[in-house]
């Protein structure tokens, strides 16, 4: 009788930590880490809100962007990116190129085991980015 309650125990114990699958967060603000196999320019800050209206827009490092998606599952894509036209260092010009360009290869998104959204691309390394603390 002991074992039977114990077991019991331990099968709701269980069940109640299935975890939802996870999810990504609408009109929270993330923060990019890496682009694809380089990490970011010292002190840059390169963000990410996703909007439930299907908006997607940022801070590319220098300039503003902005861009519709798509998500349906797993599957995940920007349509056309568009961004502000400041001119900022040679370094931060060149890191916002690749994270636009890289914006318009994503196919897929999921979760890191350590809780990143990684946005990837048809082929290579994806965005990771981590969600902004409020």
């Amino acid at each position: 009788m002991r074992r039977a309650v114990l077991l019991g125990l331990l099968g709701s114990t269980l069940l109640g930590c299935a975890a939802e699958p996870p999810q990504v967060q609408h009109d929270q603000s993330y923060l990019l880490e890496w682009i694809g196999e380089r990490p970011l320019v010292d002190r840059s800050h390169l963000t990410m809100t996703l909007g439930e209206d299907g908006r997607a827009y940022g801070n590319a490092g220098c300039n503003h962007w902005f861009a519709p998606y798509a998500q349906e599952g797993e599957k995940f894509h920007f349509g056309i990116v568009g961004s502000t036209r400041r001119v900022c260092s040679p370094a931060l010009m060149e890191q916002e190129q690749r994270f636009l360009d890289a914006l318009t290869k994503v196919q897929r998104w999921d979760i890191s085991p350590i809780e990143q959204l990684r946005l990837w691309p048809e082929q290579g390394k994806p965005l990771r980015f981590w969600l902004e603390d409020s």
